[in-house]
């Protein structure tokens, strides 16, 4: 559980950093942005690419930055 927690804020401090939204992120925002990223990500892009505790690296990345955008366009930030 730990190991999913820590590879979700990896992806989404990655995700933080592609979309300049990053250093708006606090800790448990980044953490939110890559296990909710991970499932949209798979959801929507399969299992491909390098895994790590369960997450697919790469949809998992494309996936915490469609959620930081949508979620950036929905709270008004820019």
């Amino acid at each position: 559980m730990i190991w999913s927690l820590l590879i979700g804020a990896f992806i989404g401090m990655l995700a933080g950093a592609i979309t300049n939204k990053g250093s708006s992120m606090g800790c448990l925002a980044s953490i939110a942005a890559g296990l909710l990223g991970s499932f949209v990500g798979q959801s929507l892009f399969g299992a491909w690419g390098p895994s790590l505790a369960g997450m697919y690296l790469v949809p998992s990345i494309l996936g915490a930055v469609i959620v930081i955008a949508v979620a950036s366009f929905f709270t008004g930030e820019r």
